[in-house]
């Protein structure tokens, strides 16, 4: 296995981070020089309405957040595992039992300490399906019984130690819980964290106008678990400038921003030439062209597959993001993750798609393909769309703005949607495909593809899972479950005396770590 596979799998299971880099002989990566302490640092990003943490759908909401409300565990860019909130944990042979050993004190900016009453609470919450939109329950299977936490799951033994007793292996709890949607609260709150912005972090939230800017302030009256080590900076500013690059040039070259959120296309060598520094981050990055199954003719497993056997992916990887990535098989795991099994390329034959058109009786349907409007997905969906009507199906394009889009993305005939990187390759499967999961947008309910999902999942060794994933790999082939093009590789570029801002595969910015060189 590569570096990165290993220090995710170990760090994934209870070994420090420290240990994992000693068993390979290597070290962490440092930052780039020193860093100056204090400073303000403008940060180009999307700025969204926050909303209760366990139903956050977008990176750029926790990257806010994360100015106040901390996570137990961080997923590094280098595959890591870091103890945040938690100090470390430990998991049994099975991965049927987690021990959480939290650090000890960390205080809320309230003056209230962190205990495990906090994080029993937050474990509670993210098993409660009846929340709308929280992500977090298809994901804690095993700890759940009746859409909640099931008894005797969660233990507290002190106010340090919580004990997650699974009713089956899994081994992505620690890959879920460090993920953007797993921001620790207190216990008792719930909802928009900018209404009552109470966390362990650094930072407050001294401003948030959405689609305008968010603005944290170092937290003066608050001591940080962390004092020292990071939160270098006395004022961050995330800018919202809208989806067109052009303007993040303009205001790049006006000396107005320090730092992208993400750089696209033909952007990333306008700004390599005006001296920006890029960083690349190896992603499971991705689109995905889907239709709901709940929706005819959708519900005909004819007409799905042959959508995507009319599909060139290596097409729509060059049209979509001028080839910067790696092409995709249709089925949604990356080469990347641990568990990936190499089943062959996406099969493209439009003759084969038209006679099974023909056969589902569907060659006269017009099918309505929507898309955000943006540099990247709505190209690619535009190439899809070019693609169904050279091979003989009847497209017709519809493209909304951002707001507009996000407003019912899961509930689109047929649509074009992009996912954030996860560590290990059921995780997304989980969150997508699984039935009734909060984010599956294609209505995708197969009881077998659930059951060797969950077999997979409770495999510790990445090349035994592989086996079953293989399987689940081709019914979502077999299912014509959705048309995946390409991993994108993804960049970001920043002035070159920012510290701290590398690309992150899932854009997470730690904004601890960020500053500015001395």
């Amino acid at each position: 296995m590569d570096r990165r596979e290993f220090l995710t799998r170990a760090t994934a299971l209870g070994v420090s981070a420290a240990g994992a880099y000693a068993l390979i002989g290597a070290t962490p990566a440092a930052a780039d020089g020193h860093i100056a302490p204090g400073g303000t640092m403008r940060i180009q990003m999307d700025v969204r309405a926050l909303k209760d943490p366990p139903t956050f759908d977008w990176p750029q909401m926790a990257n806010v957040a994360r100015g106040w409300l901390e996570y137990l565990v961080q997923y590094n860019r280098d595959g890591v595992f870091e103890p945040r909130l938690l100090e470390s944990w430990e998991v049994n042979e099975d991965a049927t039992q987690y021990v959480l050993n939290l650090r000890q004190g960390v205080q809320w900016n309230d003056g209230t300490p962190f205990t495990a009453a906090d994080v029993a609470y937050n474990v509670t919450r993210w098993c409660d399906a009846s929340i709308e939109g929280n992500s977090m329950a298809s994901r804690m299977a095993a700890l759940m019984e009746n859409d909640q936490l099931r008894d005797g799951a969660l233990e507290i033994t002190d106010d340090h130690t919580v004990v997650l007793n699974l009713s089956r292996p899994d081994i992505t709890i620690l890959p879920t819980i460090s993920d953007y949607a797993a921001a620790i609260v207190q216990d008792g709150f719930s909802g928009s964290p900018s209404d009552n912005p109470v966390g362990t972090g650094p930072y407050r939230l001294a401003e948030i106008e959405v689609g305008v800017r968010a603005v944290l302030e170092r937290n003066a009256d608050h001591t940080w678990w962390a004092e020292g080590t990071g939160a270098f900076l006395d004022r961050i500013e995330f800018i919202d400038l809208g989806q067109d690059q052009a303007a993040h040039v303009a205001a790049a070259e006006a000396g107005e921003m320090d730092m992208l959120y993400e750089t696209l296309g033909d952007f990333i060598d306008i700004f390599d030439a005006i001296g920006w520094t890029k960083s690349e981050a190896v992603s499971a990055n991705s689109l995905v062209l889907r239709t709901n199954q709940s929706v005819e003719p959708y519900n005909d497993v004819r007409v799905r597959r042959a959508l995507a056997l009319a599909c060139n992916n290596e097409v729509l990887m060059e049209l979509g993001v001028n080839g910067l990535g790696t092409v995709a098989e249709n089925h949604h795991v990356c080469p990347i993750h641990p568990e990936y099994a190499d089943i062959g390329p996406a099969v493209y034959d439009p003759d084969a798609a038209r006679t099974l058109m023909e056969e589902a009786g569907q060659m006269d349907f017009e099918h309505e393909l929507i898309s955000i409007d943006d540099t990247w997905r709505r190209p690619t969906t535009d190439a899809l769309a070019a693609q169904l009507r050279d091979a003989g199906f009847t497209v017709t394009r519809t493209i909304y703005p951002g707001n507009t889009f996000w407003n019912d993305w899961a509930n689109y005939p047929f649509s074009s949607t992009d996912w954030g990187h996860r560590p290990l390759g059921v995780q997304n499967l989980t969150l997508a495909y699984t039935t009734g999961a909060a984010w599956n947008e294609t209505a995708f309910a197969n009881e077998e593809f659930d059951t060797l999902l969950a077999e997979a999942s409770a495999i510790a060794d990445a090349d035994a899972r592989s086996e079953i994933m293989a399987q689940i790999q081709q019914i979502m082939i077999d299912e014509g479950v959705v048309i995946q093009p390409y991993w994108r590789s993804i960049y970001r570029h920043f002035t070159d005396n920012v510290v701290g801002a590398e690309t992150h595969p899932i854009f997470e910015i730690h904004v601890h770590k960020l500053g500015f060189a001395a």
